[in-house]
C-alpha cells in the first residue's frame, strides 16, 4: 500500500467538497494536527466563500486556481472526499480518496440515468486512476465503491473518520454545546431532515426542486414539542433555503454534520448516506422515499434493497413521515432488530478511532497514535 515516510515533515494537502473544511478530510486533519508523532505541513484547498470556516491558523490558498494545483503538485499526501482537477501527480505522492459516505444509491458509470458529459466521465475516471487509496467504511460499504469506481487498488475496511466523533467521550456534552447553540430547548424532539440531491433537479434549478417532507404541515401538526433541522445537500438548488416557518431552521450551511447528528433526536433522510453515519448514535432513522420508484428505476438505482436493509421505516409521504415522528417509540419497538442488522452489516468497523488507523496505513512510522 502506496504511504509516506513519516520520519520527516511531510506536507499533506486537503481538499473536501469543493473549497470547504469538512467531512473525512476535516477529521483527519484535526487528529494529525494532535498527534505527537507526526511532524506534518497541512495545506488546504479553500473556496472563499468557505474561508471563514477554517480555524485560524490554518494555512490555505484559493481552490480552482494556479496555486490550489502547484500545492498538490508538491504534496507528499493528497487527502481529498471528492475527486480532483488534473494536477499531474508526481512520483512518490500518496493520494488518499476518502469518498463521502457509503453509497446507497448508484455513482459515477453505474448511475442509470448519465447526466454528466463525457468528457467529464473521463476526466473522472483519470483521477481515479491516480487514486492510491480508497477508504471502506465497511465492508458491504468497501465493495459498493470498489465496484462503482472500477478501482483495483487497496480499499482498507477502516471506518470513517468523520464518524469518530459521533462515539467519542465528550458526545453527551458536545450535543448539549450545540443544542444551546442551535437554540433547542431541554426536552423538545429535534427532526433532522437531510434529504440527498437529485440529478434533474440539479438541471431544472429552483422550479423543479421539492421537499418531501412539508415543514408547514411539520409545524402545524408537531411545532409545539419538536424542531425541524433543515439539512439541504450542498448540489441541491436554493430554493428552500432560509425557510420563514416557525419551529422549522435552516441549518445548510453548519459546517459539521456531526453536530447535527449529536443534537438530533431522529433523523429523517431519503437515498442519502447520512443514514449510515447517523445509526452510530442509535436514534430512530425515518426514510421518505416519496419518489421511490423514479429514482430507483429511472434517475439513479441502488446498490442495496432500500425495503431490506433500512434501519427504520420507508414512507411514501410526507404525512406517514409525520405519524411515524409522532410516535418515535413505536418506531423503536418495531424497527430494533432491523436497526441491529444495519449497524452490523454497515457499521462494524466504527469504533472511535478511524483517524487513527487511517494516518497509521498512509504514514506508517513512529508509533500507532495511541
Amino acid at each position: 500500500m502506496a504511504s509516506v515516510d513519516r520520519k520527516k515533515n511531510v506536507k499533506i494537502v486537503y481538499h473536501s467538497f469543493g473549497g470547504r473544511y469538512s467531512d473525512n478530510p476535516r477529521a483527519l486533519h484535526q487528529r494529525a494536527l494532535s498527534r505527537e508523532d507526526l511532524d506534518a505541513e497541512h495545506v488546504w484547498l479553500a473556496a472563499p466563500r468557505h474561508a471563514g470556516s477554517f480555524p485560524a491558523g490554518t494555512a490555505t490558498v484559493p481552490w480552482g486556481t494556479p496555486e490550489a494545483l502547484a500545492e498538490l503538485r508538491s504534496a507528499d499526501l493528497v487527502v481529498a472526499d471528492i475527486h480532483l482537477p488534473a494536477w499531474d501527480k508526481r512520483p512518490g505522492t500518496t493520494y488518499l480518496q476518502t469518498w463521502h459516505g457509503t453509497p446507497l444509491k448508484r455513482i459515477h458509470r453505474d448511475a442509470l440515468s448519465q447526466f454528466e458529459l463525457e468528457e467529464v466521465m473521463a476526466r473522472l475516471d483519470d483521477d481515479i486512476a491516480s487514486w492510491d487509496v480508497l477508504l471502506g467504511p465497511s465492508e458491504a460499504g468497501a465493495d459498493a465503491l470498489r465496484a462503482a469506481f472500477g478501482f483495483t487498488g487497496p480499499v482498507p475496511v477502516t471506518g470513517y473518520p468523520r464518524n469518530d466523533a459521533l462515539l467519542a467521550p465528550d458526545a453527551a456534552e458536545r450535543r448539549a454545546r450545540v443544542r444551546a447553540e442551535l437554540g433547542i430547548e431541554d426536552g423538545r424532539t429535534a427532526v433532522l431532515y437531510a434529504p440527498t440531491w437529485r440529478d434533474d433537479e440539479r438541471l431544472e434549478g429552483a422550479e423543479g426542486f421539492r421537499l418531501g417532507l412539508d415543514p408547514e404541515r411539520f409545524a402545524e401538526r408537531l411545532g409545539e414539542e419538536h424542531v425541524l433541522l433543515l439539512r439541504l445537500h450542498h448540489l441541491a438548488p436554493d430554493a428552500q433555503r432560509g425557510q420563514d416557518v416557525p419551529g422549522v431552521m435552516d441549518v445548510s450551511d453548519h459546517p459539521d454534520n456531526n453536530d447535527l447528528y449529536l443534537a438530533a433526536d431522529v433523523l429523517v433522510t431519503d437515498y442519502s448516506s447520512a443514514m449510515f453515519d447517523f445509526a452510530l448514535t442509535g436514534k430512530p432513522v425515518l426514510v421518505l422515499a416519496y419518489d421511490l420508484e423514479h429514482y430507483r428505476d429511472v434517475l439513479r438505482g441502488f446498490y442495496f434493497d432500500l425495503d431490506e436493509i433500512t434501519p427504520g421505516p420507508v414512507l411514501r409521504t410526507s404525512e406517514e413521515a409525520i405519524d411515524a415522528l409522532a410516535d418515535l417509540d413505536g418506531v423503536r419497538a418495531a424497527y430494533e432488530d432491523r436497526y441491529e442488522r444495519f449497524r452490523d452489516r454497515f457499521c462494524h468497523a466504527e469504533d472511535g478511532r478511524a483517524a487513527d488507523r487511517v494516518l497509521d496505513l498512509v504514514l506508517p512510522a513512529q508509533g500507532t497514535g495511541a
